[in-house]
């Protein structure tokens, strides 16, 4: 339950917050661009089992998005995003305004390593310098010991921890599985983009990046192969692909093929275009149980 039972409170200041956290305890934060579903509630019901108090900040960040991107109508619903939260028993929100989170032009940039160019880096440059420096920003604002971030977008999890890590920043950053459909596809605010038509074929990115795992699972080393007949499945049922990619869990690296890494530590991730609508997804490479 809330601290105290008070309502949520709603910050739009990061003075405001600061009076609000004053001698809150633990504080565990889910950082948001709104649009909220099951999959964001998720993160705070995590959070809530983190830390004393529960803060979500709602803020899309103008610096993540490339110049022909979404960001104008990426969609903003801070009503039912409010009332979601409080269900869930947010004790706060924070909801800066573009001001408020860059009163001056932001020219001090967090510079992620190469893994950053790499997969949605590669297909959008820029982005996750963006996401570094506006989650810097508010892991400085919020000043929380325990930050939960969802799997799905399982590389920005990766460099946000190595970004805690190398600036020794005192946060526990805590991944939360993806939350999906019953068929199969990942919640993401971009679905709601989808045709009635394409909504029907989305759910082939996931079915397509397990097959691929669970070949892996059961022996499969050719990764480069078993990478591009993904791409063709997709493209065949009308997908632009971005990527199929096999990765090293640990740092998201390419795998060696002569089967050095270990499978059970592999991820497959894909990104891929439907129409006008970019998903993306990911999957554990999953052992098999051993057949006698």
């Amino acid at each position: 339950a809330r601290r105290g039972n008070n309502a949520m409170k709603i910050c739009h200041t990061a003075a405001d917050l600061a009076r609000e956290l004053a001698g809150a305890g633990r504080i565990a934060f889910v950082p948001t661009m709104g649009n909220l579903h099951e999959g964001h509630l998720a993160l705070t019901r995590l959070a809530r089992e983190k830390g004393d108090a529960v803060v979500a900040s709602i803020f899309v960040n103008r610096l993540q998005f490339g110049p022909n991107e979404d960001f104008d109508r990426y969609p903003r619903t801070m009503e039912a995003d409010r009332a979601g939260l409080e269900r869930m028993g947010v004790d706060a929100l924070f909801a800066p305004n573009e001001h408020e989170m860059y009163p001056v032009p932001q020219l001090y940039r967090v510079k992620p390593p190469p893994l950053g160019e790499e997969l949605e880096g590669a297909f959008r440059p820029g982005f996750f310098d963006g996401v570094c420096t506006v989650v810097l920003k508010l892991f400085n604002l919020v000043r929380p010991q325990v930050a939960v971030f969802g799997k799905k977008d399982r590389q920005q999890l990766k460099i946000v921890r190595g970004m805690v890590q190398q600036f020794n920043l005192p946060i526990e950053i805590v991944g939360c599985e993806t939350v999906r459909a019953e068929d199969g596809l990942a919640l993401s605010s971009r679905n709601g983009y989808l045709t009635a038509t394409e909504r029907a074929e989305a759910p082939r990115l996931h079915r397509v990046l397990r097959g691929i795992a669970d070949a892996i699972a059961t022996g499969r080393r050719d990764y480069a192969n078993l990478e591009s007949d993904g791409r063709a499945e997709l493209a065949r049922h009308g997908w632009q692909v971005d990527y199929v990619a096999v990765r090293h869990g640990l740092g998201l690296r390419i795998p060696h093929p002569e089967a050095f890494d270990h499978p059970n530590l592999l991820i497959v991730l894909g990104a891929a275009k439907l129409g006008a609508t970019r998903l993306i997804d990911n999957v554990d490479v999953v052992p098999m149980p051993d057949v006698d």
